[in-house]
């Protein structure tokens, strides 16, 4: 009996040891859902923010669209705006002479035949002096050449005094047309001379309509006909010269669009076509690459320096101004307005995937199910993203 009482006894403690294991168990299985629940719960949470107008202000928020741009397929390249040798004039005195009058400065804008200076040189007046002279003899040899030959017709005169006449003439012709080549080289009004006036000045001309970037000579100075004494561009048909490093050269083709900012202006980009590549390799292992603007910008000055990307012909694909993209934790965000209302500032938090950045833009690559067509903050989105982690460290307390 007392061994069927301790049978008994052992029995229902075992069965109570069996029920409060279970209970345990399944109390550990409840807390650590409620842990695993209360970790997920703030990975899960909607993650945004709605600014005041005032901290709106403050954080200088600025909105854009993702904009379609090609990014890939790309080489990077220096180099610097260049006009073309004939729209670059030197201009100097052909003959020399001392500067009697110039009322040109650096800067000034000037019209193609403008005179520029005034020159005065005394070796002017034997020059115009020994040009009347041969005309008057020219016109005397015209007359007797005509006569000659009359005579020669008639078989008066000998065939030799036909022929003397007749070189006389040729000479006389090819010296007054080389006096007069000179002093239009000079810049001798001929309409003047040829009324018989001579001048012992000369007018120097500009060649092209442009500006003025050099200015040598001040009034009473001698010129030697070797001295630069203006320099005149014509920046209406600037180009882009582009220093490419041999490796890169294979992926250039004529066509290929061409992205650049210049030195003084790197917010502000303009376009240009590759339109010439050298066929030498210069010592710096660059080859040249000549490009010409799809439009001319009055902002560009010769010699800019220049930051250039040269579409290599990639695929275009979504991308946002590297200021629109925050990182966190390893990850990377934008912040996306969640209406077009300009009245509701509320920005949600989107994590993206990054592509290639190049140029001040990267690539982003949205969940899918997010409104590539809707407003991201491309400017304070660091405030925001600051101004989010605060509120969230608040409420954790």
């Amino acid at each position: 009996m007392s061994n069927n009482l301790k049978t008994f006894k052992m029995k229902h403690i075992a069965i109570f040891l069996i029920l409060i294991s279970f209970l345990l168990s399944c109390n550990q299985k409840n807390d650590a859902e409620e842990v695993h629940h209360e970790e997920a719960s703030p990975a899960q949470e909607e993650q945004v923010i709605e600014l005041t107008a005032a901290q709106y202000e403050t954080a200088g928020i600025e909105t854009g669209t993702i904009s379609t741009r090609s990014l890939s397929g790309t080489v990077s390249a220096n180099g610097v705006i260049d006009i073309p040798p004939q729209n670059l004039v030197s201009i100097s005195a052909p003959m020399g002479g001392f500067v009697k009058k110039s009322e040109l400065l650096q800067g000034m804008k000037v019209r193609k035949g403008e005179v520029v200076a005034i020159i005065e040189n005394p070796d002017f007046i034997p020059m115009q002096q020994e040009y009347l002279e041969t005309q008057s003899k020219l016109e005397y040899s015209e007359l007797e050449f005509k006569r000659q030959a009359d005579l020669s017709k008639e078989n008066i005169n000998a065939q030799k005094t036909y022929q003397q006449a007749a070189s006389e003439l040729k000479m006389l012709r090819a010296r007054l047309a080389g006096l007069r080549e000179r002093i239009r080289t000079a810049g001798i009004d001929l309409a003047t001379l040829e009324k018989g006036t001579i001048v012992n000045n000369a007018s120097l001309r500009s060649p092209i309509a442009g500006s003025v970037t050099a200015v040598n000579i001040n009034l009473g100075k001698y010129v030697n006909p070797t001295d630069v004494m203006f320099e005149i561009v014509d920046t209406d048909h600037l180009h882009v010269e582009l220093a490419v490093f041999e490796q890169d050269i294979p992926k250039i083709k004529l066509g290929q669009l061409v992205r650049f900012t210049v030195s003084n202006n790197p917010g502000k980009e303009d376009l240009a076509k590759v339109y010439l590549i050298n066929q030498k390799i210069n010592e710096d292992r660059t080859v040249r690459v000549h490009c010409h603007l799809e439009k001319d910008d009055p902002g560009l000055l010769p010699q800019n320096f220049v930051k250039a990307i040269v579409e290599t012909g990639a695929s275009p694909v979504n991308a946002l101004p590297e200021n629109a993209i925050v990182g966190f934790e390893g990850k990377f965000y934008v912040f996306k307005k969640e209406t077009n209302d300009p009245a509701k500032r509320r920005f949600e938090m989107v994590e993206i995937a990054k592509g290639i950045s190049e140029n001040g833009y990267t690539e982003v690559k949205l969940p899918a199910g997010t409104d590539g067509k809707a407003q991201f903050v491309v400017k304070g989105a660091y405030s925001l993203l600051s101004a989010l982690k605060n509120s969230e460290s608040e409420e954790e307390h």
